[in-house]
């Protein structure tokens, strides 16, 4: 007689053959929307709600295009887009640029803050909720898409964003190359240069009177 022991020791085949599937990690499997936008790798999984900025500071760095031709930025008050918005509108725009061969589209936020939920009718305590999806905190002025790489015209590159705005929950407006920067609700136009002031080096000396 013989075991299933020694037909294992004997044949490295069989061995070989009775191999144990891969188990995929926990937060792989209950994690949702792995295919939309997700940072690749964080420190804490769960983070405070937070605020949504203010731009008081004077700073208008993200209010004008950098890469496009065509984009649109946030016009009313700032606003917490999730990824599956952001997924959504970007879509949108991939969909009807496609005719236009070379055509380029930019995303100039990423959602990297991950906002936890708890269930409904939930007593008090026992910690935070469990992770829901991924958000971005984004002010007024912030510029989200771009369109460019190939010429388009000015009110197809407006169709074709305003549809992508419909899919925002926040007041978008259309700018270009030539849209000036915004700090919170202002238009910082362009101001003429101050005309040239002499300098205490360039005004004449006074004469000291001879004693």
């Amino acid at each position: 007689m013989f075991s299933l022991t020694s037909i294992f020791r004997g044949s490295s085949s069989l061995r070989a053959s009775f191999v144990l599937p891969a188990v995929p990690s926990p937060i792989s499997l209950f994690t949702r929307n792995r295919g939309q936008l997700a940072p690749r790798q964080i420190k804490y999984i769960k983070r405070h709600k937070g605020r949504v900025p203010i731009p008081i500071g004077g700073s208008i760095r993200g209010t004008t295009l950098a890469f496009g031709d065509w984009g649109i930025r946030i016009k009313g008050n700032g606003h917490r887009l999730s990824a599956k918005q952001l997924t959504t509108a970007e879509d949108v725009i991939k969909r009807k640029i496609k005719p236009f061969k070379g055509a380029k589209v930019w995303l100039r936020c990423f959602p990297d803050i991950p906002v936890c939920i708890k269930g409904n009718e939930t007593r008090m305590g026992k910690g935070k909720g469990t992770f829901e999806y991924w958000a971005t905190r984004l002010p007024t002025g912030r510029v989200i898409f771009e369109i460019g790489g190939v010429p388009i015209r000015e009110e197809l590159a407006r169709e074709i964003l305003r549809q992508a705005a419909s899919k925002l929950p926040c007041t978008m407006e259309f700018i270009s190359t030539k849209s000036p920067p915004r700090l919170g609700r202002l238009l910082l136009h362009n101001t003429p240069e101050p005309s040239h002031v002499p300098l205490l080096e360039d005004a004449p000396t006074p004469v000291q009177p001879q004693v």
